[in-house]
């Protein structure tokens, strides 16, 4: 976490841990609502051993992937604090950095899995709003024709009151979820001592056993497993939001415990009422309490598409300074935490991925047979970037560290080899929808390299263009001019258009760069590198974490330099704006160019990215053949 310097501003560890369990619990806090419905509607019998077989695949489920793999391991691999996927492919990067092809293999690879997570961001609102909504069935006849139109509005709205901010929304959902999670365990507990037998799914010897039982089901029952987790990447993908130890504490003193009460709460009703299998979650409630009962699950499914959603806009903040995807307008929701953001673009194009899913699938079970493909191939990869952080960074003992990771990949990898064959089920959406992304960043960051390399082979050096200024100097003018440019060794294009047409140059001149490091964050000691050049030229490279905003006007203002100045109404800034022509030249494919040309095209423009003053911007266009 990183608060603001005044100790009033800092958040209580109380305050943290109940907004933490609002923002990023909810997704895995509803799984109880579906995940043994769906079970029992894959096939296993709701017997004795079918049912303590199943609730013990779920328990050390959680145990090992939730808590030891990501609680206890993947939070430690945090990036200066920030998790995730991008974060994590960055801290790989890092630690692979004498090893060139590996180095670009886990780069594609993270990149793979943060399209996935975008996948999953959009299904999980879906299956988890519907599923709480479908409750409304048990309680009246003849509703479900209500059921997909009630869902549309209620996740319309969450898409609506994002831009409030993920610090209100944790503050609003922290409580609700409190309450959710005691009714869980209280629903559990009463089910627990009508048929204590239940207690015996604690013994992992039923996981076993339930293979031996079932050796017609085999692995193709971690497919309908997997629901248990969901949400379990969301945790790490949140982690800037609080940090580590709040979302910790949350897990082992409140979530795990009310999940597992919950879940051998609904066995043991299915092991006294064989039939309650369709529905355990709202059989298991008194009937006096079933209709509030809806409307808390309903709030909570609310908030377990808030996890996703917010680390959907961490992800996409973090490729954006990456380099890996176009500029976005960025909102900064929170004073004293950066990483809660608000991105209006993700925002829209997940409401429309989730709207489709509810449209087209129209029911939870029809969502749960194309759940889990994205979510378990982000947790797969998530693990093999683990690897490299933990073998090449941390150094850990090989004794220690390779039975463990082997321990974890068996696992992801059994999980997602029984969710394949869900894509020919509707699993294709989420798994479609990523590797479209997949090409769209991949195409951004290559024809990036390629704009940069073409604007390099005619570039005059600075030492070059500031001599010929000495010896024919052109007409000065008062003030600063600020030149942004990508290219550290040569004068920026937008410069000598600006000399051609005008005429002029001001008296103190600029060639800014703006590097984006792959920590989340810089020392404000460490901002700033600044060079002069002579004839009033001068080079300055500012550097910003991935996770920072980067505010280029502000950076300036912290910038003492003896006869330099970036006083506001005296500073113009000057920015180039490329168009690309697709040619035959070697680069990329002819339609991967047109791609990048369309997307440069409705690229966010550095003047608001990098918020500079709207009064004080001259833009000027550079052609470029590709």
């Amino acid at each position: 976490m990183h608060p603001s310097n005044t100790p009033a501003s800092k958040p209580s560890a109380l305050a943290l841990l109940i907004a933490a369990t609002g923002v990023v619990y909810g997704d895995i806090g509803t799984s109880p609502l579906y995940t043994l419905k769906e079970v029992f509607n894959f096939g296993v019998a709701p017997n004795h051993e079918g049912v303590l077989g199943i609730l013990s695949l779920i328990i050390w489920s959680l145990i090992w992937v939730v808590s030891i793999k990501y609680v206890l391991f993947i939070l430690r691999a945090d990036n200066d604090g920030e998790g995730g996927v991008m974060a994590l492919t960055s801290l790989a990067q890092r630690a692979a950095r004498n090893y060139p092809r590996l180095r670009k293999v886990l780069l594609l690879i993270g990149l793979f899995g943060a399209a996935l997570f975008f996948g999953d961001s959009m299904i999980t609102p879906a299956i988890s709003v519907l599923s709480a909504v479908e409750g409304l069935q048990v309680a009246f006849d003849g509703i479900e024709r209500w059921v997909v139109p009630l869902a549309l509005v209620i996740l319309v709205s969450l898409f609506l009151i994002q831009k409030h901010g993920t610090a209100r929304l944790g503050i609003l959902f922290g409580p609700i979820m409190l309450l959710w999670f005691s009714v869980l365990a209280l629903l559990g507990i009463h089910g627990i001592s009508q048929y204590p037998e239940v207690l015996k799914a604690l013994n992992p010897y039923w996981c076993i056993h339930f293979f031996i039982v079932h050796p017609g089901i085999g692995v193709a029952i971690l497919g309908a497993v997997v629901l248990a987790l969901t949400g379990a990447e969301a945790l790490y993908a949140d982690m800037g939001h609080f940090g580590r130890k709040p979302i910790a504490r949350a897990w082992f003193f409140l979530v795990l415990p009310g999940l597992l009460l919950n879940y051998m709460g609904q066995g043991a009703l299915i092991l006294a009422n064989p039939a309650a299998a369709h529905n355990p979650f709202f059989l298991l409630t008194p009937g006096w309490a079933l209709l509030p009962m809806v409307a808390l699950s309903t709030l909570a499914t609310v908030i377990a598409s808030q996890a996703v959603i917010s680390g959907a806009f961490s992800l996409t903040h973090q490729a954006i300074q990456l380099g890996y995807i176009p500029r976005m307008f960025i909102q900064h929701t929170s004073d004293t935490e950066q990483g809660q953001i608000y991105i209006g673009t993700v925002n829209w194009m997940l409401m429309i991925g989730v709207v489709l899913l509810v449209l087209g699938f129209g029911s939870s079970s029809a969502l749960a047979s194309a759940y889990g493909v994205a979510v378990t191939g982000t947790m797969l990869i998530t693990t093999l970037l683990a690897a490299a952080v933990m073998l090449l960074l941390w150094n850990l003992p090989k004794w220690l560290s390779v039975p463990i990771l082997a321990g974890f990949l068996l696992v992801d990898s059994l999980f997602f080899i029984a969710n394949l064959p869900k894509v020919l089920a509707g699993g294709a959406f989420p798994l479609v929808a990523g590797i479209i992304l997949f090409l769209l960043m991949t195409t951004w960051k290559r024809g990036k390299e390629i704009v940069f390399e073409r604007l390099g082979e005619n570039a005059l050096p600075l030492e070059v263009f500031s001599d010929s200024i000495a010896r024919q100097p052109p007409h000065r003018v008062k003030g600063t001019a600020v030149f942004l440019t990508a290219r550290t060794d040569s004068v920026p294009h937008a410069l000598l258009h600006n000399l051609l047409h005008n005429q002029v140059l001001h008296e103190k001149v600029v060639l800014l760069t703006v590097i984006s490091e792959d920590s989340p964050r810089v020392a404000s000691s460490n901002r700033l590198e600044i060079q002069e050049h002579g004839e009033g030229f001068y080079r300055l490279l500012l550097h910003f974490g991935f996770s920072e905003r980067p505010d280029v006007p502000l950076a300036l203002s912290q910038c003492h330099v003896p006869g330099l100045s970036f006083e506001p109404m005296h500073t113009t800034y000057f920015i180039s704006r490329e168009t690309v022509v697709s040619t035959r030249r070697i680069g990329m494919a002819r339609w991967r160019e047109l791609l990048f040309s369309f997307m440069l095209k409705n690229a966010n423009s550095s003047l608001r990215f990098f918020n500079l003053p709207l009064n004080r911007v001259i833009e000027l266009g550079t052609q470029v053949e590709i």
